[in-house]
């Protein structure tokens, strides 16, 4: 009987953490929103279609590299945008890394941009099929890096970490998401993000049990105001939730990470605390190289000229 009760508790006490504890609204945070004003996005390129596993056309945009650098650099970056963005986002850094030689391919990732239902995914692992994908839809001769921003280097870390790592030979990560429980985040992203807690611990543990038919119940809400709302993603699926960013067991993605990493960061990052980039990944047993620009803060490093450069050196390096 006392097992019975334990069990109708837990039941009721998952389902209504399922049903009523989503993200809450959230105020929009000016650090972010406020620095895209100024970008002249006139020159960007018109978006080009590969076609998912699962028939979904994706979106990226492609730049070539500068005719003088072609000879020297053979190498393709592919750039994933951060939380709630798109591949235009990444305008400023991809325009800064063709002119050093680089073929850059922005990646509109699913549920983001023009790829797919906004803030949707039909499985965790999805995204990263998507990334294989497009590689096998859009083949380059020559050496790839997988370049990843906020939560986008939450990803590349978590495909570093993955079966597939060997698909790319070097992942650089610009200010990277870890975990919300990694000693480098600040509390709530710095105010970027609404966490629903309570719905996510209700659907994980109802996905350790096979149930996922609410997986597309959004767990997190971003800080975006109403003119970046209408053109981005203003709220995470679980499972999108889930797939963009590290694995959990974070600290294993950093161990299996045979391939050479890097991580860019603003030194006035105000989501992250930056200077402890370099002390977390060495405690997990992989050392890794970390620049930290001055008077940069989050979104400066794709935006601000000289933060740019640095991460174009990054991917020299």
């Amino acid at each position: 009987m006392l097992l019975l009760a334990f069990l109708l508790t837990a039941i009721v006490g998952c389902a209504a953490a399922v049903a009523w504890g989503g993200p809450k609204d959230i105020p929009p945070l000016a650090s972010i929103n406020n620095p895209f004003r100024d970008v002249d996005y006139s020159q960007v390129p018109k978006a080009q279609r590969y076609t998912a596993r699962d028939g979904t056309p994706l979106a990226w945009y492609g730049y070539a590299p500068a005719p003088a650098a072609t000879a020297t650099l053979a190498r393709r970056v592919v750039l994933v945008h951060g939380s709630s963005a798109r591949g235009q986002s990444m305008h400023v850094l991809a325009q800064a890394l063709a002119a050093e030689g680089y073929a850059v391919a922005a990646l509109d990732m699913r549920g983001h941009g023009e790829s797919g239902v906004r803030g949707q995914a039909a499985y965790v692992g999805q995204m990263e099929d998507d990334v294989e994908d497009f590689l096998r839809a859009v083949p380059h001769t020559g050496p790839q890096t997988l370049m990843g921003f906020s939560a986008g280097g939450g990803f590349a870390l978590r495909f570093a970490g993955s079966a597939r790592q060997d698909l790319f030979d070097r992942y650089v990560l610009l200010s990277p998401f870890v975990h919300h429980n990694a000693p480098t985040s600040r509390p709530d992203s710095g105010g970027w993000a609404s966490v629903g807690l309570p719905r996510i611990v209700g659907l994980t543990t109802l996905n350790q049990i096979g149930i996922s038919q609410w997986n597309h119940l959004p767990v997190l809400r971003f800080a975006l105001n109403d003119v970046a709302r209408s053109l981005l993603t203003p709220s995470y699926s679980y499972t999108v939730a889930m797939n963009f960013r590290p694995h959990n067991d974070y600290q294993s993605d950093i161990r299996n990470a045979r391939g050479t990493v890097c991580i860019v960061a603003g030194q006035d990052d105000e989501l992250f605390y930056a200077d402890r980039f370099a002390d977390l990944f060495a405690q997990a047993g992989k050392p890794v190289p970390v620049t930290l620009v001055p008077g940069v803060n989050h979104m400066g490093l794709t935006l601000d000229a000289v933060a740019v450069q640095a991460v174009a050196q990054a991917c020299k390096a």
